[in-house]
This record gives C-alpha cells, sequence and structure tokens, in this order.
C-alpha cells in the first residue's frame, strides 16, 4: 500500500497547508500570501517582481505617475496660509483688521523696506492675507490649480515652480510698483500656476482656450478692482509659465530623454528662472533709487 503525498504547505508559512498556488511560479501559498491578478493570483513576491518589471508611467515632466495620487503639497501650502493667517488674527484680535498684527507688519511686501535688507517679506508676503475673504479666494484657487498641478509635475517640480512663481510676483512688485505699496497673498503664485497649466495642455496639445480666458478674467479684475495688486500676478504669472517652459520644451529641444540629463536639463532650467527672479528683487531697490 503506497503512503499517501503529504499535503502542499505555503512556501513562506510551512505550518499551513494550502491547495493554492501561484499562477505565475506555481509554488503553494495560503490565502494572505496571493493576490489577486489579472489571470488567476499570484503570490507576493511574483507581485513585487512584476512591479519591478513594468515600466512605470510618467508625466511629460518626468514625475513618476501615482494611480491615487494625493496632493500633500498642496495641502501643505494651504495648511501653512492658514496657519500663518490664524496667527495674524490672534495678535491683532480682529478677523477682519488682522494686518494689525505685529507678523503682518514685519512680512508684509513692502520694496522699500525690503531694499533695506528685509528679506524675509519676499517670502513671508506670499503667505499673508487681508481677511478671511482674501484667503478663501485664494486658498480656493490653490486647491483647484494645486491638485492637478502638483500630479502632471510631480511634487518637487511642482513646489519649485509656485516658490519661482512667488519669487517671479515679488521681482514684478519691486520694479513696477511704488516703492512704499504694502503687498500680500498667495495670488503671484497662484497666477504662477494658471501659466504652468496653460504650458501644460500646450505640451500635451490640448487646447488651453478655457484656460486662458479665465487668467483674461482674473487680469481683468486684478485691473478693475482697488487694492489688488495687478504687478504681482503679472509677475507670477510670467515666472511661473517661464519656468514651466523651460522644464518641459527645453530638454525637448534638446533632445534629451525625461529621464537622465533631460531631467538635469529640467531642474537646470528652473533654476535659471528663480535665479533670475532673485537677482531682479536684489538689484531693483538700486535701479529705482530705493
Amino acid at each position: 500500500m503506497n503512503p499517501q503525498p503529504p499535503a502542499p504547505t505555503c512556501f513562506r508559512h510551512p505550518d499551513r497547508v494550502t491547495g493554492l498556488a501561484c499562477t505565475r511560479c506555481g509554488r503553494p501559498a495560503c490565502p494572505d500570501c496571493l493576490q489577486q491578478a489579472a489571470v488567476g493570483q499570484q503570490c507576493v513576491e511574483c507581485v513585487a517582481q512584476g512591479q519591478r518589471d513594468t515600466r512605470q508611467a510618467r508625466t511629460p515632466t518626468g514625475a513618476a505617475v501615482a494611480t491615487r495620487p494625493t496632493p500633500y503639497v498642496t495641502y501643505a501650502l494651504i495648511a501653512l496660509n492658514v496657519a500663518v493667517f490664524a496667527v495674524t488674527v490672534a495678535q491683532a484680535h480682529s478677523l477682519s483688521r488682522n494686518s494689525y498684527s505685529t507678523l503682518f507688519y514685519d512680512w508684509v511686501l513692502v520694496p522699500q523696506v525690503v531694499g533695506h535688507g528685509q528679506w524675509i517679506r519676499v517670502v513671508g508676503s506670499a503667505f499673508l492675507h487681508y481677511g478671511p475673504v482674501h484667503l478663501a479666494v485664494n486658498m480656493f484657487a490653490l486647491y483647484v490649480l494645486g491638485r492637478d498641478a502638483e500630479t502632471v509635475l510631480g511634487r518637487s517640480r511642482y513646489l519649485a515652480i509656485y516658490l519661482i512663481s512667488m519669487l517671479g510676483g515679488a521681482a514684478s512688485v519691486m520694479w513696477l510698483a511704488n516703492s512704499n505699496t504694502a503687498t500680500a497673498g498667495a495670488s503671484g503664485a497662484i497666477f504662477g500656476l494658471f501659466g504652468a497649466l496653460t504650458v501644460v495642455l500646450l505640451r500635451l496639445r490640448r487646447s488651453p482656450t478655457q484656460l486662458l480666458v479665465v487668467i483674461a478674467i482674473n487680469l481683468i479684475i486684478s485691473v478693475s478692482v482697488p487694492g489688488i495688486s495687478l504687478w504681482g500676478h503679472l509677475g507670477g504669472l510670467a515666472a511661473g509659465t517661464l519656468a514651466t517652459a523651460g522644464l518641459l520644451y527645453v530638454p525637448r529641444w534638446l533632445r534629451a530623454s525625461t529621464q537622465g540629463m533631460g531631467v538635469r536639463i529640467g531642474w537646470a532650467a528652473l533654476t535659471l528662472v528663480a535665479v533670475l527672479a532673485i537677482v531682479l528683487i536684489g538689484v531693483a531697490p538700486a535701479a529705482i533709487g530705493s
């Protein structure tokens, strides 16, 4: 009488008897070690190997495409803006007159004061807002634009373009606004995202008409409503557009792929625009006699 062969056990858990097996490698595996595949079930090791062997999809900028991307940078920027607003409200003891706070006084962008060495205002002013309505409008725009921009550009490139747009808005204010004008708000950086997404649509060969209409409407509002910084908006728009064009088109013009050298060229283009904005901010006081 022939003895029965031993029942198969899971290759990862020898103490578990199983009648299942991986459809790729054929090894017996328990339910905890199998995952549903396109055909049958595969063990966790074969699933991991398949993911390594599959070339990951990437955006035109070279950023990895996530199946369910979470716009963490956008959420972090919104949280930072809200947190700064909360500090100014607490200091001013007023929701609508938060511009009377100490932090607001120390960070608001005044070209003449920046010319005296207070560079913190170049960055800090982009996180200040005049009252809750100003904050709400800008954060809604950042939420809508930021999610798409972060997905297609990737987190690091998206953050870089946001900051470059912020610098571009400040440079425009330094050169073109009254030297005693106080400017605050994230709208310069947000206009930069308008420009960035327009370039992305052009790169993908999709019509940017709707986005251009929205930009035009916002620029009309900037001109017609008193107290809005037109120069900050235009500077941010120009910087964001130029930076994204450099990121998406310069590697293509140089026939570099989105990997390796193409990535380095894209970052070099972003760095060049950032340096240009910083230089313009730095030389503005001497040029305009501040």
